[in-house]
């Protein structure tokens, strides 16, 4: 065998899963799915490779001369098997071998290999089964199962409001996503979703939950000279923006500017946040030094925050220097709601 691991999300770092696997089957190729799970396999140490795209697209495109399997840790056993169901369905029917660590149990989907399933069940001391997922009835509408009821739901990476049930239940109408069931609309979320374009639902990155719920390890602090980037409500996207000259980063929104706290913390960069108040908790805040948030009490963070974003160009800024620059221009339209500047020498 020449076995490949795709890891879903940071839980299988965070909770040993990896390690396990490691310990078990010695040194293996491992590809990383998603940017929290790129977040924590930095942060464990492993040697990985970044999958770039969706698991299903790393699973179908992998060279035949190997053996790939997906690790996940879903956050119910429910959540774990249909999300192993949505990606059979997306690889139409080539099957594949799914180890849920949530209920400690190996999938084979849809005729995936019985031998790798087999081989992993001896080794990892798991039981397995074969499995076969279920075609969706119309591809019209888009089911989010094994939710929890007040956690927030997300499309292409923006929350569009909070579970009141299990499940929650989207249509699409000429390319604009129609919430039909289980869910207490965000109308700003959907605004901004509205704004990315039309949605094709078959294909959207739909999920429920926190992204992360261990801490990140907080890194030394990086050069203060360089290049700002911005991610306007699009923290899945920060690690596109980052280069080697990166010395900061201007975040707008409230979930935009977690996310961007928790993976900067990792990377040691500090963050400049633009926020409205109307965090959905996805996961804990936390700031590397140098890093300031600011609240806008006049207006909204979208609008202050593009203002602030065409003041952000030229390859040589000065964090600190620039930092305080913006606060003075911010006057009484914002005030600052995290402070994590250096005190003056």
């Amino acid at each position: 065998m020449n076995p490949v691991v795709i890891v879903h999300g940071p839980e299988p770092f965070d909770k040993g899963d990896v390690a396990y696997l490691w310990e078990r089957m010695g040194p293996l190729r491992i590809i990383v799915a998603g940017i929290m799970g790129r977040t924590a396999a930095e942060e464990s140490g492993f040697p990985h490779e970044r999958g770039e795209h969706a698991p299903s697209v790393v699973l179908r495109d992998l060279c035949r001369n190997c053996d790939p399997f997906l690790l996940n840790h879903a956050k119910t056993p429910e959540s774990g098997r249909i999300f192993g169901e949505i990606i059979a369905r997306r690889l139409g029917g080539k099957g594949f071998v799914h180890v849920e660590c949530r209920d400690r149990t190996i999938y084979c989907w849809d005729r995936g290999s019985a031998r790798l399933a087999q081989y992993l069940g001896e080794l990892l001391g798991l039981p397995w089964k074969e499995v076969r997922s279920v075609k969706e009835a119309d591809g019209k509408t888009r089911v989010i199962g094994g939710c929890l009821p007040g956690e927030p739901v997300f499309v292409n990476g923006t929350i569009i409001g909070t579970a009141t049930g299990t499940s929650v239940v989207l249509a699409s109408h000429h390319g604009i996503l129609v919430p039909l069931e289980g869910l207490m609309v965000k109308p700003h979320g959907l605004e901004k979703l509205a704004r990315q374009g039309r949605i094709n639902l078959s294909a959207a990155w739909c999920k429920s939950g926190n992204v992360r719920k261990s801490r990140p390890k907080e890194a030394g602090k990086v050069q203060e000279r360089g290049r700002i980037a911005v991610v306007d409500h699009a923290g899945h996207r920060l690690y596109e923006q980052l280069g080697e000259d990166t010395c900061g980063v201007l975040s707008i929104g409230d979930d935009t500017t977690a996310i961007c706290g928790h993976i900067c913390s990792h990377l040691g960069i500090p963050v400049f946040g633009v926020v409205d108040g109307d965090f959905d908790g996805i996961i804990e805040p936390v700031f590397p030094e140098g890093s300031v948030v600011v609240e806008v009490i006049k207006g909204r963070d979208d609008e202050i925050g593009k203002e602030i974003a065409g003041l952000t160009g030229g390859p040589e800024i000065h964090w600190p220097s620039w930092v305080k620059e913006i606060l003075g221009q911010l006057g009484g339209v914002a005030r600052i709601v995290v402070d994590r500047q250096s005190p003056p020498s």
